[in-house]
């Protein structure tokens, strides 16, 4: 029988929510599932509703499940939110001390976690260890493999063995007091999965690309980029800068990379807005950028630690003058590895600004990830300028060429002088205010985007290439999308699926072409105007037939999607 099992850990900032959905996270993909996790927190230090999710299959997983088969509750608001999200069959974990309005049925299962706590731990901080055991004796999981998860979480020492003992204990209580028959999760064949989140897969394909330099400000979702590169900067020789402002960052990356690094900035909606007039300048500049944009709900502060797709269009149009782009999204975690090593390849061999548009979603929930084959990498620097190229005395950065990319000269590596100015400039690089220059040098920009047109990847296909109906969507909403695909199929519902992680150059024959081969299509995005679907029409003609929208700050769950396509009569 098909393992697919969803567990959801609720309480307070403070509460170690998230300690306890990560370990479960972490427990189940050493044991040989598949696990998807995301969390949902409010902007606080402490205080207010948070909870995370872990879903756990034996195939695998890319989007969060509706109904919860075990509730981990540490405090009642828990129980008041979600026990109607509950499974008939599901259960609910909390303190029999300390919470009294309870489920009265077989579906409770009441622990004195804190007490638990206090007794064979020495502390009652971790009754959410305790509640961890409760959760894992109720599938009656390895303790061997939750004992080794906690052991390196923790270290060893006294912390470790006191972790050890209040799992061990909520373990025990759990088996001797629930009635219920428990579930049976055995561990399965021995796995070298890794469990990451988007962030996580972004910082190593930075570095698997050969990033040496980023500057950022701290802003949610991409903080914990910096925190990893940071943390990573002494071992691999590169430098993470934690800049005064975003202005400050972007400026330093492009100086970076001006001067020959691999460089990056990373930020979210607002902070985007305080950089476009950098991205203008390595745009004039020709130098090459990466940008990460996660998006969360705007506008102004709006949903700071929530999940949106309402960047699209910004990012697409954020710039005074014109001056080529390239726009990537990626769909997983997987993905985002991929997706950041090409932005660097792209960067460098057009020399201009690549954005990485994630979310809030993907930047912070963990899934299950084969190992990256890093043979695959490749490095692909460009047009960079060597003594061969010509006499050093007639090196020209902004030379006028059939593609629009010139040679570039990195600082100190040849004896070629490199010029460039903000203002606009002649092929030497000196400002210029001729007529002719000034066209010549914005078409000498613009032809880039003949052959950076062949560098982006065709949208992904899922399903048969010809049904009655076709769901379009972008970005990290493709597992849910997905899904809910299989779900209609399943209905037996005649849909396949197109899905963008390439966006611009936007590929407006395949996307037409996908249009043409179905009757109905309906474009599924996480914001409130249909971004995606203005772009389609911008770019190809085509209307779609409908939208699914949603912009509550929540990602989309397979079950929303497969009941807003049959309401549309699909």
């Amino acid at each position: 029988m098909p393992v697919d099992i969803n567990f959801m850990v609720g309480g307070e900032a403070g509460q170690g929510v998230q300690s306890v959905g990560f370990l479960l996270a972490k427990a189940f993909t050493r044991g040989g599932y598949h696990v998807f996790a995301d969390q949902d927190y409010e902007s606080r230090v402490r205080g207010g509703h948070n909870f995370y999710r872990v879903r756990v299959k034996d195939s695998r997983v890319g989007a969060i499940a509706e109904a919860v088969d075990i509730l981990v509750a540490l405090n009642q608001e828990s129980i008041d939110l979600h026990l109607k999200e509950l499974a008939s069959d599901g259960v609910v974990i909390f303190d029999s001390e300390k919470i009294k309005d309870s489920p009265a049925d077989s579906r409770s299962l009441g622990i004195p976690l804190e007490k638990l706590a206090k007794e064979e731990a020495g502390e009652k901080l971790m009754s959410n260890t305790v509640a961890l055991g409760a959760a894992l004796a109720l599938v009656s999981y390895d303790q061997d493999i939750v004992n080794t998860v906690l052991t390196e979480h923790f270290g060893k020492g006294k912390v470790a063995d006191s972790n050890l003992a209040a799992a061990k204990a909520g373990y025990e209580r759990a088996r001797a007091e629930y009635k219920g028959k428990p579930r049976q999760l055995k561990p399965r064949a021995e796995t070298k999965r890794m469990l990451l989140n988007g962030n996580e897969a972004i910082s190593l394909g930075a570095i698997a690309a050969g990033c040496t330099f980023m500057a950022a400000y701290p802003m949610t979702p991409v903080t914990s980029i910096m925190e990893y590169l940071a943390s990573k900067a002494k071992e691999l020789n590169l430098v993470m800068v934690h800049a005064e402002d975003e202005i400050a960052a972007v400026n330093m990356a492009i100086g970076a990379s001006y001067a020959g690094s691999r460089a990056m900035t990373a930020t979210s909606g607002s902070g985007f807005c305080l950089m476009v007039e950098g991205i203008g300048l390595a745009g004039n500049t020709e130098t090459p950028l990466v940008v990460i944009n996660g998006q969360r709900p705007g506008p102004a502060t709006g949903l700071p630690t929530r999940t949106e797709q309402g960047d699209l269009q910004f990012i697409l149009h954020a710039h005074h003058g014109d001056f080529p782009r390239a726009v990537l999204a990626p769909a997983t975690t997987e993905d985002a590895f991929w997706i950041t090593v090409k932005a660097f390849n792209l960067a460098e061999k057009f020399q201009l600004p690549v954005i990485i548009l994630t979310d809030q979603h993907l930047a912070s929930s963990y899934t299950t990830v084969e190992p990256f084959d890093i043979s695959k990498v490749t490095i692909d620097r460009g047009q960079l300028y060597s003594d061969k190229d010509g006499k050093p005395s007639e090196y020209q950065r902004h030379k006028i060429t059939p593609s629009g990319i010139s040679p570039r000269a990195l600082p100190g590596l040849s004896h070629a002088l490199t010029v460039t100015d903000a203002d606009e400039h002649d092929e030497w690089g000196h400002l210029t205010e001729d007529a002719g220059i000034r066209t010549a040098q914005v078409e000498k920009r613009l032809r880039k985007l003949l052959s950076l047109k062949q560098e982006i990847s065709p949208p992904q296909w899922y399903g048969p290439k010809k049904a009655e109906t076709t769901l379009i969507g972008w970005g990290s909403t493709y597992g849910a999308i997905r899904e809910a695909m299989d779900i209609l199929r399943h209905d037996g519902a005649s849909v396949n699926m197109l899905h963008l992680n390439e966006l611009w150059p936007f590929p407006a024959e395949a996307v037409a072409d996908a249009l043409g081969r179905s009757n109905h299509s309906y474009v599924i995005e996480n914001n409130a105007t249909g971004q995606l679907a203005y772009l389609i029409r911008a770019e190809t003609g085509r209307e779609v037939s409908g939208r699914i929208l949603k912009y509550d700050g929540r990602p989309f769950t397979p079950p929303y999607i497969a009941e807003a396509v049959r309401k549309e009569g699909c």
